[in-house]
């Protein structure tokens, strides 16, 4: 019997981002830099074994409200074990970040500045790899951090919020 072909459903964003893991030998205190560092709510899935959090909150329904869609989520894994469910057993060790890795850019709130954030950075062991620069191409400033398991986190400001410098 021929295999059943559903019909492919068209999606209005094919290949959509809609999700990134940080890879940590320890969940928890990842999870406790992220909050101090950023503010962010992030929750146990289970605790010690995979962290998640919806920096971007939800999605607005129609009247506004909360439409229980996040934005994209946030991951922070276990190394160790980089199966996504934690009920699969692992089919190989993951090891910690090392040579090339893709960049994860964080959109600072407009009531803050970068140096706040990579301050509460450092003040939480990252490392600050560089102090805000205006990048003219995307009309804004950049600055980055590596906190402390090895995972670089770009800060992003729009030049509407933090103006370019005289002659960019």
């Amino acid at each position: 019997m021929p295999p059943v072909l559903r019909e492919r459903q068209v999606m209005p964003q094919p290949h959509t981002l809609i999700f990134v893991d940080l890879p940590s030998p320890d969940p928890e205190a990842s999870a406790r830099f992220y909050e101090a560092v950023f503010g962010w709510t992030v929750e146990g899935r289970p605790t010690g074994q995979f962290h998640r959090a919806v920096p971007g909150g939800e999605f607005p329904g129609p009247d506004g409200s909360p439409s229980g869609v996040g934005n994209l989520h946030l991951g922070i894994f276990n190394s160790a074990d980089p199966v996504p469910d934690p009920n699969q057993p692992p089919s190989r060790p993951a090891d910690l970040p090392s040579g090339a890795q893709p960049r994860v850019y964080i959109l600072v709130s407009e009531d803050e500045t970068q140096e706040d954030v990579l301050a509460r950075a450092r003040d939480n062991g990252a490392t600050v790899d560089w102090e805000p620069v205006y990048w003219g191409e995307f009309s804004g400033w950049c600055s980055a951090f590596t906190d402390p398991w090895g995972v670089p986190i770009l800060l992003w400001t729009k030049a509407s919020v933090r103006p370019a410098p005289e002659g960019a």
